[in-house]
């Protein structure tokens, strides 16, 4: 069941970054292709970094090419609906919480199933949750989402943690993922809504 769970959810993510790599090519005004690479580099970014790190090779959309035909079908719909919404912007943060915690848990929920250890399953799943993003903001000629203020990076950490923490209670896995899905959506959620944010560093007189 758990697996069912983690391959719809994970399908779901790669087509929601897809669709904030579209909107931010309209941002941009680029063209079609422009909308495709975009849409594809941040659908499948976090997750060709994860599987490569786990070695977990080839990778999920060479192993299966629906994700990268998700990715350009969905980009190329962009093109054309895009102008559609009347913030793209406040639609792309939208999308890219519902993105951050889908993959924040997926992510996490594929490393446990390649037996590491837990800690390294939740670092999977931050970098499956952000590395799509940070590629497509740093493509996109975008402030990366990891330099903003608000809480980003930190979401899909508790998410993940969460997840792994309910699971070695022993929890039901499927139960858990959505815990963690779900702390993860609020929590980047409330950070877009109240400007949420951990204690910056200040700079300090140095000792003598």
């Amino acid at each position: 069941m758990i697996d069912v769970i983690t391959f719809w959810l994970d399908w779901f993510g790669v087509a929601v970054f897809a669709t904030t790599g579209a909107l931010v090519a309209s941002r941009k005004q680029m063209d079609i292709i422009g909308f495709i690479l975009l849409g594809t580099v941040t659908g499948v970014g976090g997750g060709t970094i994860r599987d490569t790190l786990l070695g977990n090779l080839p990778v999920f959309w060479i192993k299966d090419p629906r994700y990268l035909v998700t990715c350009v079908a969905v980009s190329s719909a962009a093109f054309f609906l895009a102008h559609i919404p009347h913030s793209r912007y406040a639609l792309l943060l939208r999308f890219d919480a519902i993105g951050l915690a889908l993959f924040a848990v997926t992510g996490t929920e594929i490393a446990l199933d390649a037996n590491v250890e837990p800690i390294i399953a939740i670092a999977m799943g931050v970098i499956t949750a952000t590395f799509g993003g940070i590629i497509r903001d740093i493509l996109g000629g975008e402030s990366p989402a990891l330099l903003r203020r608000e809480i980003y990076v930190t979401a899909a950490f508790l998410g993940a943690t969460l997840f792994v923490a309910l699971a070695q209670f022993g929890l039901d896995r499927s139960i858990s993922l959505v815990a963690g899905f779900v702390i993860t959506l609020i929590i980047r959620l409330g950070a877009l809504r109240w400007n949420w944010s951990l204690p910056r560093y200040r700079p300090r007189p140095g000792q003598e």
